[in-house]
């Protein structure tokens, strides 16, 4: 993070006391001045202080002011794990912007793309990641578009013709979504849905203090900030005045040194990682102040949550959340995981408080009796209508109100918890000259729950290697969307519609990855 520049106050610090999300900005403002010099958030070896935050936090309020923005205004952020990132949210936030989250592992085509589609005023980021990112030919299509890079004092690069869009005042980020209800898309969430949600994750509490103060204990941040999930946890982290631990990517070691050595009461772990603690046959010391373990973001077998119970001592409490509704909206907490965990295995809790469930017929929209499977509808008070909104998962409710995930009525692949839509993975590999058409299916992994595996008819009498094809993919997809197989075909299956027939597809697929083990994702292609 820079070093601490010289303080100023901020035109936006006058905003009325009613604006959208002002009690948001308020507590976040009283957070970060309550103790410039204590610790914040640590990264590998080295502790960032609260001031460092508070650094970042007024060089973004600089910037705003520098180029006029108003509250509301689209405001790009590249995002990483790294303690850079947590101040340039957090300071867009403060200001009023909205962020919307870019990330800068898609490569340079696919951020560009997104870029043009957003309607931004200003990208803020990290030097490398908007070099990278964005080049230099490619800045230049827009002019009413800067470029601040962290630590160069607010320093601009403008570039030529690109319209500013406005979202409403009180909407905090602009997120893509992993395709829980459908498609990938962008939503709204607003400072109103954030309070709320974090409201709700007290649900997971014994104590819930609500006071303004630095609080002991760390909580360890081990989830992608460009996934709901790491950017929740951030902000729920920092309202609540907690150090963070700060992992960029998730191993073992690293996770469990600092399991040891901060004796966090709770940790969060996706399934992909989780199953990694397992079998990694640690001394179940090294977790003895682990109460429990929150996990989501995918399914996780009531077998892996037992065995993890009984080998380490610790809880496993899964939950269920969405984009779409700004974070959790049912889970299991510790007084529900000891009284009814035995009855209940395999389920995904109850709704939290402020939140309603119910399964509906897939055709009619019937509401479906409990026990009966059917289509996922959600009602949560975080969102803005209170509506009903359906989910593209397959569940069943019982009579107590738990809830079971049995299935997907989409294409959707998880990965590792992580989803990869086949159309995106295919319209890369159909991007390659040599080839006709593809599709892309899921797998079933013992490991990552679901790896993609493509099916290519290359066109005419073209050949093409499979590493180059992938490696050509890379520059459009982020590393968990490769596949980890691609089977070359003479002639794609199809139905007699013409349609590619994905059971075909599923089978060649199958039959490849039974003969090859999964293989480290390919080195993406120099551009």
């Amino acid at each position: 993070m820079p070093t601490r520049g010289p303080e100023r106050p901020s035109e936006r610090e006058a905003r009325p006391s009613g604006a959208p999300g002002d009690a948001f900005r308020r507590r976040l403002g009283e957070i970060l001045a309550l103790d410039p010099g204590a610790p914040a958030v640590e990264f590998g070896s080295h502790w960032n202080t609260w001031g460092d935050v508070s650094t970042t936090v007024d060089a973004v309020a600089r910037t705003f002011d520098a180029l006029s923005l108003e509250p509301g205004e689209l405001v790009g952020v590249l995002l990483r794990n790294r303690p850079a990132s947590i101040g340039m949210l957090l300071g867009v936030l403060r200001a009023g912007g909205c962020v919307v989250v870019l990330n800068p592992q898609l490569g340079s085509q696919r951020v560009s793309d997104e870029v043009t589609d957003l309607g931004l005023r200003l990208i803020i980021g990290e030097p490398t990641d908007l070099e990278h990112s964005l080049t230099i030919e490619q800045r230049s299509k827009w002019s009413s578009l800067a470029f601040a890079e962290l630590g160069s004092a607010g320093e601009l690069t403008v570039g030529s013709e690109h319209p500013p869009a406005h979202v409403r005042p009180d909407t905090a980020i602009r997120l893509l979504t992993s395709g829980t209800t459908g498609p990938p898309k962008r939503v709204d969430l607003t400072f109103e849905t954030f309070v709320r949600v974090l409201e709700g994750a007290k649900h997971y509490e014994t104590q819930r203090p609500t006071d303004v103060r630095l609080r002991e204990g760390v909580v360890i941040v081990n989830s992608p900030f460009v996934h709901l999930g790491g950017l929740f946890r951030v902000l729920q982290s920092v309202m609540d005045g907690r150090r963070i631990s700060l992992l960029e990517r998730f191993t073992v070691d690293e996770w469990v040194d600092r399991v040891r050595r901060h004796r966090p009461k709770t940790a969060s772990l996706v399934p992909t990682a989780l199953r990694m603690v397992l079998d990694a046959d640690l001394d179940p010391a090294d977790l003895a102040s682990l109460k429990s373990v929150i996990s989501g973001t995918a399914p996780l077998s009531p077998e892996t949550a037992e065995a993890f119970t009984e080998k380490y001592g610790v809880a496993v409490l899964t939950n269920y959340a969405a984009t779409e509704f700004g974070g959790g909206v049912a889970g299991w907490n510790l007084a529900d995981h000891q009284r009814y965990w035995s009855s209940k295995r395999g389920s995904v809790g109850r709704a939290h408080p402020g939140c309603a469930l119910r399964v509906v017929d897939e055709t009619s929209g019937a509401v479906l009796e409990p026990g009966q499977v059917g289509l996922l509808e959600v009602r949560a008070d975080q969102l803005a209508d209170h509506g009903w909104v359906r989910t593209t998962d397959l569940a069943r409710l019982d009579e107590d109100g738990f809830l079971w995930i049995v299935g997907r009525a989409d294409q959707t692949i998880l990965r590792g918890g992580l989803k990869v839509q086949p159309d995106t993975v295919r319209s890369a590999l159909e991007r390659h000259p040599a080839v006709r058409a593809a599709s892309v299916v899921g797998i079933d992994d013992d490991r990552l729950g679901q790896v993609p595996v493509a099916i290519v008819e290359p066109t005419g009498a073209a050949t093409v290697d499979k590493a180059d094809l992938l490696a050509f993919a890379s520059q459009f997809l982020a590393r968990y969307e490769i596949p980890v197989d691609v089977v070359f075909v003479e002639k794609m299956p199809r139905t007699e519609s013409a349609k590619v027939d994905l059971r075909a597809v599923r089978a060649l697929a199958s039959a490849s990855i039974a003969q090859t083990p999964e293989a480290a994702p390919p080195a993406r292609a120099k551009r």
